[in-house]
């Protein structure tokens, strides 16, 4: 008789669906040709001095555990790049933990946040990992909808509404993945206002803070006045130095949650790579002395591609809010009258494209589909012949 695994298994973790991203890129994987604009990964590689770097730490048997905090030489980088760029100023002896991803960062900040059945508040649409790790924190993931018309962007008025006496934390998610949507200093201290009235902590992910393509530079959450003492930031190296694989980023916070995030990280992942860690001291310290000229270079780029984007999403006569962050763009299908989720799967079959459907970052982003533009423009502008095609056949 075969083993009824469903009575051992957390409904909890059973009840939370898998990846809407992981989905269409797995099937897309596997057709030859395929063009994908699924997953949020740059096509730029590692820059070379700083794969070299990591390579010369092996031959020189640098494999040994770091501190369970990271490096210091890599925390005091950290610092001075939060601080020099941001605005934002962290002691790196006791406010940096350097992580698996800015993904583990998200999972510790929650973890020693949320106590059972509080709220987190989740603007949306956002990341997919957002509501799924409050879940497994075991905290209420509550939605707060933003839309196109005011630029995905959430609004004061908004998070006063949304707040209540369970609600913990909310989570800062811009630049946004999947929207390209921003806020601007005003608009952040317009919503850290109400955020020091009701006393709740802000999870700021700032991963894509160096992909900010409007006149008005990235500014940290916690460099607003009055939000330093209530934010946990969370950043890293993969978008910005294109080193997704390397799975290194960081977490930047007040030493009593620190600390605190500090016994989980010890316990379940001990340190991040020592390689990895090798190699994102390199991409800062190359970084400022040359003023970040890799960033900016792929930078450049991406702004190329983000206007042929939504040059080429206008012309299939797609409504189209312009993104001016991040390397995503979130057309609206909806004059289609079909779902996203079948946009999408007969977009793959018919023409060999894929993207995301915009319910894999929420409810709310039914009528919508993600498409990175973090490849080639030639493979954009094909793309974006192959669904005008789709479309019009239609």
């Amino acid at each position: 008789m075969s083993l009824d695994y469903s009575k051992y298994l957390n409904s909890k973790i059973v009840n939370v669906p898998k990846s809407g991203i992981r989905k269409f890129f797995d099937v897309a994987s596997t057709i030859p040709g395929a063009i994908s604009l699924g997953v949020g990964e740059p096509d730029f590689i590692t820059p070379y001095h700083i794969r070299n770097e990591a390579i010369v730490s092996l031959v020189q048997g640098k494999t040994q555990y770091t501190s369970n905090s990271g490096n210091e030489s890599l925390r005091k980088e950290i610092a001075y790049y939060m601080h020099s760029r941001f605005g934002a100023k962290y002691d790196p002896k006791t406010e940096i933990i350097v992580t698996i991803g800015a993904s583990e960062a998200i999972d510790l900040a929650l973890r020693v946040l949320v106590e059972n059945g509080e709220d987190v508040l989740v603007p949306e649409p956002s990341y997919v990992s957002y509501s799924p790790n409050v879940v497994f924190a075991g905290g209420n993931p509550v939605p707060i909808v933003t839309d196109a018309d005011n630029g995905f962007k959430l609004t004061a008025e908004q998070l006063e509404k949304a707040i209540t006496p369970n609600t913990r934390a909310i989570i800062m998610p811009y630049p946004n993945n999947p929207t390209g949507a921003i806020l601007s200093k005003k608009e952040l201290e317009e919503i850290a206002k109400v955020i020091i009235k009701h006393d709740i902590i802000v999870i700021s992910d700032e991963i894509y803070a160096e992909l900010n393509y409007s006149d008005e530079p990235h500014i940290a959450v916690a460099a607003i006045d009055g939000m330093w003492e209530r934010t946990i930031t969370i950043n890293g190296f993969s978008k910005a130095f294109a080193m997704t694989g390397w799975r290194i980023g960081y977490v930047c916070a007040p030493e009593p949650f620190l600390s605190q995030m500090l016994k989980i990280h010890q316990y379940t992942i001990m340190c991040a790579s020592t390689q990895s860690q090798i190699a994102a001291e390199k991409a800062l310290k190359t970084g400022r002395e040359n003023n970040y000229e890799d960033v900016r270079l792929m930078k450049e780029s991406y702004n190329q591609r983000r206007r042929i984007m939504v040059h080429g999403f206008k012309q299939i006569g797609f409504e189209c809010f312009e993104p001016m962050g991040a390397f995503y763009i979130f057309p609206s299908i909806k004059k289609l009258g079909i779902s996203s989720d079948e946009f999408c799967t007969e977009l793959l079959k018919a023409k060999k494209v894929a993207c995301v459907p915009g319910t894999a970052f929420g409810a709310s982003g039914e009528g919508y589909i993600r498409c990175s533009y973090a490849t080639s423009e030639e493979k954009l502008i094909k793309a974006l012949e192959l669904i005008g095609e789709f479309v019009n056949a239609l």
